[in-house]
């Protein structure tokens, strides 16, 4: 049995889409290290099968990156060797590079390691993963698992995932049926306009729907003028296992490619996703369960990964009329809040 060292460093999302990866890993080794970055650590503390979680901020990985220092890389190593893993895989988006990782990993004198590359790896990598296609990106990272030998127990749905029992949220939601209106992305070309987002939640609330509007801190003012008088305003009120908690007891999360459609994923509810096409649908929209993609995927703006929106009104989000999201809704919602019922026990300890 060995130590793993697992590393994910960007986001919220992409880390709650590394959690079957980590399972798979989980399932035949000793003990997982998840290394995240500091905008991905609380979704880290939410995945199964990780044993210890450690943080650091890559300056080749965040958008806004601090210097290059040999004192902050001496530290990192430092706390590498300390922890002494036998192996790491290192995950990446595709257009990411791991090899500036595997250097460090390589100075901290772990033994092996593996990452998906396209570019010549040298001696850094003792697995040199290739990825064909465009696959979902929670495949492409249990892709690298099985090709260093890990697998997911036959009894894993192999879904995202997070760790239960999450906390109890009635009194932020009340009681009875609701949606979850999630307006906010930390890309801005990604996220409709918030005049937008209220029209949408007047037009389900005028078809009967009780509706959440859901946000972090630093999104209080978006969230307070989205719900508006019309629905119940939760921006700032829930860390992330409260928000999973809140997206679990919902019928049906709205929401733009952003970690809140994946923690909606993770907690096996249904994604109406509001997907610009800066990136690809089909490596980055909800994996798992039941969704609807609303969104011109053919704009201007398609690939181009833009964090701004390039075109003049951002028509691929605002032109989408919210009747179209609220048939969308009545397709996936259930009579009753999805909840737990059904989710596989072996998964959600």
């Amino acid at each position: 049995m060995t130590h793993v060292l697992i590393a994910r460093q960007d986001n919220l999302g992409d880390v709650l889409l590394a959690g079957p990866c980590v399972r798979a890993v989980a399932a035949g080794a000793s003990r997982v290290t998840l290394l995240t970055g500091p905008n991905g650590r609380a979704a880290g503390e939410l995945l199964l099968g990780v044993d210890d979680l450690m943080t650091w901020l890559a300056p080749w990985i965040d958008p806004q990156p601090p210097p290059v220092t040999a004192a902050g890389t001496g530290a990192f190593v430092r706390e590498v060797r300390q922890r002494a893993p036998d192996r790491a895989l290192i995950l990446t988006s595709f257009h990411q590079s791991p090899l500036p990782l595997a250097l460090l990993l390589r100075q901290a004198g772990v033994p092996w390691i593996g990452a998906i590359s396209d570019d010549y790896p040298g001696s850094l990598l003792d697995l040199r993963h290739h990825v064909d296609g465009d696959p979902p990106e929670a495949l492409r990272m249990l892709s690298l698992a099985e090709a260093a030998g890990y697998r997911l127990p036959e009894h894993d749905h192999g879904g995202l995932a997070v760790r239960r029992p999450l906390p109890n949220t009635t009194r932020l939601t009340g009681g009875g049926p609701y949606v979850v209106v999630h307006p906010g992305a930390s890309v801005p070309a990604r996220r409709p306009s918030a005049e937008w987002s209220h029209r949408l939640v007047r037009a389900l609330v005028a078809r009967g729907y009780r509706v959440v509007v859901t946000g972090n801190r630093a999104e209080r003012e978006l969230t307070r003028r989205v719900a508006g008088h019309a629905a119940v305003d939760l921006g700032g009120h829930t860390p992330l296992a409260e928000l999973a908690s809140v997206l679990t007891g919902a019928q049906v999360v709205v929401a733009p490619n952003t970690g809140a459609a994946h923690l909606a994923a993770a907690a096996g509810t249904p994604v109406v996703s509001l997907f610009a096409p800066v990136v690809p649908a089909a490596r980055w929209a909800p994996y798992g369960v039941p969704a609807a993609l609303l969104g011109d995927q053919h704009a201007p703006c398609r690939g181009s990964r833009a964090r701004t929106c390039p075109v003049r009104g951002h028509p691929c989000l605002e032109a989408i009329d919210p009747a179209e999201v609220c048939r969308a809704v009545a397709e996936l919602a259930e009579p009753e809040p999805a909840a737990v019922a059904g989710f596989p026990a072996s998964v959600t300890g």
